[in-house]
């Protein structure tokens, strides 16, 4: 029986919930416009603050009538304004609620209204606007739809503060990659908000300012826009320099060196810049101090480590302002058992956002570690740093984990660590298992760790051989993703450098020679570079030279054929060269060259080349083949004499070139001997 009445139950809670609100409803559709009005009057009041008000008034199909209404021509500005309030506040509700009035298309009716020619009615839909465009369930596109909306929001602007603040707020909002900056900038955005930067209304000034700091985000061309405009006669980068004064509220000095950031990664403003030396890089660190909220730690950390990302002198400068890099370990312990916030609100948010701290210090650690060893080694000294990076790349949270491994890859770049702290603590382990089963922009950041732990000078390299790696690279090398298939050949090319031949057999065995020649045949010249490399690595001391080209000799000399008959730049042809050059070191090697005439063709080709380094390739090549003290010199040196090469090597030992003479003459000493 329970069963049967558990249904009824509920719905006689619900009807119970609903009925107290079902009369504001009724109230929407008296015939007596003043009823009708005193009733949204009330509705208003009712749902102030009241989340479960505004759900149960969704239910009861509050919002199509409050639409109908705003919408009605017949309506009296008065009632349409208190519907866009209402409608307002419902937004300001839970995601739910705004999913609700989004199916009641409640942005095209909204945007009508802003036709009007009243005031109070026009800021009252931009509320609303503004509420519904900052709810994350929003689609920003819904503002692109119709390019007249982004004009008549630009005209608007002049009309009152309140439509300058909502405007600009609801412009930072939807304002999403490179497309909505265009169209926000051909319609003038610059122009029409600069002067608000001076306006008498701090919120003007901040939405303005968070406008300008999402229109410039990694977009030269409104950065450098930006460096040129001036407002009362002063340009915008000192206007944003004032704004970052300590004097200014938090939000405002973040939200300037933001804008000042972008305009520098853009190239508007010099690193060297004393806006960026003397003010933006210390007041962003000044925002990593641990007596700041975290959201502002995070930001600060995250926009510095954006600003320094690519210039070294600013990574020397910031690791040597506040004692940066000891103040970043403490975003690892945060918030501590002894933590100074009383407040248990806030202490539960910070809790929950805890793992964005970490996220902040390994990206602003990975950036000040770029390039400089010292650095490097200032970090990695820190407390427990290795350990929280291995902690830090099996973190639940992805962002978490990219930045960890990206920290990790800055790190890998030094020789001294890649040596020491990244032996002792066994690195590779995490690094391999991150590897295994991560998303694409980790699994490119960590495949680049593992090309550097690969080097032949890293203990790693043993360990992670026997791990498995050569499956897992070579199945890399199948990506469809560009950096992928780039980070595997370059590892596996690592890997191959100075490698004992049983690897180099399982290189080769693991890549296949259909794959091989689908990297060579790769449309990108990065892959078909490293693809090469790997060749070259691979074709490296006589015996393995001599083995892999007695099992693989066929398809590695089609594959050269293959090159050096494309369409290919200088560099891909010189490392072709250079392949043939140690093929021709071989033993038993050498005679795939000599009794290929298309190939010798192609050697002699290239010695008459107009490119020095194709011609001093192919020189390599023909020294190889007719070295003097080894066995059937004779017969090749007489070969190739037949062919004409030693006409051009006479030529070539005049040449203006130094190497190419003093290689050409090398090379005929050895008919003379």
């Amino acid at each position: 029986m329970a069963c049967v009445l558990e249904a009824p139950l509920r719905m006689s809670v619900l009807s119970e919930v609903t009925a107290s609100s079902r009369h504001y409803v009724d109230r929407l559709f008296d015939l007596d416009p003043q009823k009708v009005l005193q009733g949204v009057i009330d509705m208003k009041n009712a749902v102030i603050g009241n989340n479960k008000q505004k759900a149960n008034l969704i239910v009861l199909g509050a919002v199509p009538r409050l639409l109908y209404l705003l919408q009605q021509e017949t309506s009296s500005t008065e009632l349409r304004t208190e519907c866009a309030v209402v409608l307002g506040s419902l937004a300001m509700g839970t995601e739910n609620n705004v999913k609700s009035l989004l199916d009641c298309h409640i942005i095209p009716a909204l945007l009508q209204g802003l036709l009007s020619p009243d005031l109070k009615f026009i800021e009252a839909c931009l509320r609303c606007l503004r509420t519904i465009f900052i709810s994350p369930v929003t689609p920003e596109d819904l503002l692109y739809t119709d390019s007249t909306v982004i004009s008549h929001l630009m005209a608007l602007l002049s009309r009152s503060r309140y439509t300058q603040e909502y405007i600009c707020q609801i412009f930072s909002h939807c304002c999403k990659g490179p497309d909505h900056q265009t169209i926000l900038f051909n319609h003038g955005a610059v122009q029409n908000i600069a002067h608000l930067l001076v306006s008498t209304s701090y919120k003007v000034r901040m939405q303005a300012l968070k406008c300008f700091s999402v229109l410039a985000f990694e977009n030269p061309q409104v950065s450098m826009t930006l460096v040129n405009v001036s407002v009362d006669g002063e340009l915008l980068p000192q206007i944003f320099v004032k704004m970052l004064q300590r004097d200014k509220p938090i939000e405002m000095q973040l939200t300037s060196a933001k804008c000042l950031t972008s305009m520098c990664r853009a190239g508007a403003i010099r690193t060297d810049d004393p806006c960026i030396v003397l003010k933006t890089l210390p007041c962003l660190v000044r925002m990593c101090s641990k007596d700041r909220l975290l959201e502002e730690r995070v930001e600060g950390a995250e926009t510095l480590a954006y600003l320094i990302e690519t210039d070294v002198e600013l990574q020397r400068m910031a690791s040597i302002t506040d004692h940066l890099i000891v103040m970043l370990a403490d975003y690892f312990k945060y918030p501590s058992s002894v933590s100074a916030i009383t407040d248990i609100k806030r202490l539960d948010h910070d809790l929950k956002h805890a793992h964005e701290l970490r996220q902040a210090a390994f990206k602003l650690y990975a950036s000040l570690g770029a390039n400089d060893e010292d650095i490097r080694k200032k970090i990695i000294e820190t407390e427990n740093m290795m350990d929280r990076i291995v902690n830090g790349l099996s973190e639940s949270s992805i962002k978490v984990r990219l930045a960890a491994v990206r920290c990790l890859h800055s790190l890998s770049r030094s020789v001294q660590q890649l040596r020491t702290s990244f032996q002792d603590h066994a690195v590779w382990k995490p690094l391999m298992k991150v590897l295994q089963n991560a998303p694409n922009e980790i699994l490119v950041v960590a495949s680049s760790t593992l090309c550097n732990l690969l080097l032949e000078f890293s203990p790693s390299k043993e360990p992670i051989l026997e791990s498995g790696a050569i499956e897992l690279l070579c199945s890399l090398t199948q990506s469809e993703n560009l950096a992928l298939r780039v980070n595997g050949i370059w590892a596996l090319m690592n890997m191959a450098f100075q490698a004992e031949q049983k690897i180099k057999s399982d290189i080769l065995r693991g890549l296949s020679t259909e794959q091989l020649f689908q990297l060579l045949s790769d449309s990108d010249v990065n892959v078909l570079m490293k693809t090469l490399g790997l060749l070259r690595n691979l074709l490296s001391t006589r015996p393995h030279i001599d083995h892999i080209m007695s099992t693989h000799g066929k398809q590695i000399m089609q594959a050269v054929t293959l090159i050096l008959e494309g369409e290919h730049n200088i560099e891909v042809k010189e490392q072709t060269l250079c392949i043939l050059a140690n093929i021709a070191d071989g033993t038993t090697a050498k005679e795939l060259i000599m009794t290929n005439d298309d190939i010798l063709q192609k050697i002699k080709y290239y010695m008459s080349h107009s490119n020095a380094k194709l011609q001093l390739a192919a020189m390599f090549c023909i020294s190889n083949l007719i070295w003097n003290e080894e066995e059937g010199s004779q017969e090749r040196q007489d070969k190739l004499r037949d062919m004409g090469i030693v006409d051009i090597l006479h030529k070539l030992s005049q040449s203006s070139d130094p190497n190419l003479c003093d290689k050409a003459k090398t090379a005929l000493q050895q008919y003379l001997a």
